[in-house]
């Protein structure tokens, strides 16, 4: 009867959870205060691109960084790529003393983004030597694709980011640049667009305000996570963890980025968010692609689950900081346990005697439920329509609501997918493809 009683709670148990961090996510939403700016010019800004394959977009990048940002240096890695992207960041790098191109070989190449954020940050500290101040050094993580807001550097230096010589990481939002775009599958019909618009379209609603929100509750606990686009680092903090770990960023890590924010803050350093200003990136409207990414970022959360001990035991973690922590780390975990519950359940219910009577006796504590749970999803969706989407109907932003609790449900494919290649010891990384690129051109991606 015990185990029945647990089994029946277990669902009560999770949903009380997600209901609690939603309402603190919103609350932080709804309670945000702009970032106080300041002074880009008292900081050296070093940029750092690493590019697997990345022709179709790197000339671009670089280019945009130059030009917004000139007084910063542009580092790209390319790691081993297989097209042009090596002699394009040459040519470029020949013309403009700030751009660098770091160029790496197998087989000490393309094994994971991690290795290739490290390589750079040994070519700087070559480039650098021993003369400039390091604290004033900054460190800027852009995904090949990525556009940073012109206005972003003189968000991060204000008094809430590396104006307080505390704070080592500062992560801004994220935004998805083709959000607007009316045919994202150029060579498909109509029906195929639709669905790639609006799978854009969620991808944008869950960084712009459902992310933001769950970053900025994890500002009040000391818990912000770092992402691997929009990702700003102080040279001395990455000096600090790579004399602890013998390098800043974990090679064998899935979430080399999150994992980084997560020894930013062992080592004592103040880790935040801001929300006033954002990197862009392509949103993906390729299923498949999709679920590519987002099973590594499944797999790579389970992986952190190793530094519970250290979180629990650290000094430098506030109590809310480390149940925001366990709570993320056990968000695949969760979504695993609540695949393999409903099937047991549902077995028992089909096996078991009076099945029709149980589900006739049920259904109002199910539909109760069911409203409970897609509720806090439906709400965003006002949110997202009434500040980045003003010019749509309020019946609109409903309907993109409830297509965040359908979307939402992609987690559940992944988590099980991520589990599935632990199990099998598949650690490799696995690289989105652009959409720019054709399904023909190159290797995806390196498992092992």
């Amino acid at each position: 009867m015990s185990l029945h009683l647990l089994l029946y709670a277990f669902p009560f148990l999770l949903l009380a959870c997600f209901l609690l961090y939603w309402a603190g996510a919103r609350h932080s939403y709804a309670r945000r205060r702009p970032s106080e700016a300041g002074d880009p010019a008292a900081y050296d800004w070093h940029f750092f691109v690493p590019c697997r394959d990345e022709e179709a977009v790197i000339a671009t990048t670089v280019t945009r960084l130059r030009t917004d940002f000139p007084g910063g240096h542009v580092w790209v890695i390319d790691d081993a790529s297989d097209d042009l992207t090596g002699p394009i960041v040459a040519s470029l790098a020949e013309r403009d003393p700030a751009v660098h191109l770091v160029s790496r070989r197998r087989p000490d190449a393309r094994i994971g983004k991690g290795a290739a954020l490290n390589a750079a940050y040994t070519a700087l500290n070559e480039h650098l030597g021993a003369a400039p101040d390091r604290a004033r050094v900054i460190v800027c993580v852009v995904d090949a694709d990525g556009q940073v807001s012109p206005d972003a550097l003189t968000h991060v230096s204000g008094p809430d980011a590396f104006g307080d010589p505390e704070t080592g990481g500062v992560q801004i939002g994220v935004r998805m640049r083709n959000v607007d775009d009316e045919r994202p599958l150029e060579h498909r019909g109509r029906l195929a667009n639709a669905y790639a618009r609006l799978l854009i379209r969620m991808q944008d609603a869950e960084f712009a305000v459902s992310n933001t929100g769950m970053q900025l509750l994890r500002r009040r606990t000391g818990s912000v996570g770092l992402g691997g686009n929009g990702q700003f680092t102080r040279l001395t903090a990455l000096d600090r963890i790579a004399a602890a770990e013998r390098r800043p960023w974990q090679r064998d890590a899935l979430l080399e980025d999150y994992e980084l924010g997560l020894h930013m803050r062992l080592a004592g350093y103040r880790v935040t968010h801001v929300a006033d200003t954002w990197v862009s990136q392509e949103a993906l409207p390729y299923t498949r692609r999709f679920l590519t990414q987002r099973t590594r970022w499944a797999q790579g959360n389970i992986q952190c689950v190793r530094y519970t001990g250290r979180i629990v035991g650290s000094r430098h973690y506030r109590a809310a900081g480390v149940l925001e922590s366990l709570y993320t780390f056990g968000q695949p975990l969760a979504h695993l346990a609540t695949l393999v519950l409903t099937a047991v359940m549902l077995v028992a219910l089909l096996t078991g005697g009076g099945a029709a009577e149980v589900l006739l006796a049920a259904w109002p504590l199910a539909l109760a439920l069911a409203v409970v749970s897609i509720v806090p999803f439906v709400l965003w969706g006002p949110v997202y329509r009434r500040e980045f989407a003003p010019d749509r109907s309020r019946i609109k932003g409903l309907l993109w609501g409830l297509a965040l609790w359908l979307y939402a449900y992609h987690l559940f494919v992944v988590s099980a997918r991520g589990f599935v290649r632990l199990l099998r010891g598949r650690t490799g990384w696995a690289k989105t493809r652009r959409n720019a690129e054709t399904a023909g051109v190159g290797p995806v991606a390196t498992e092992s």
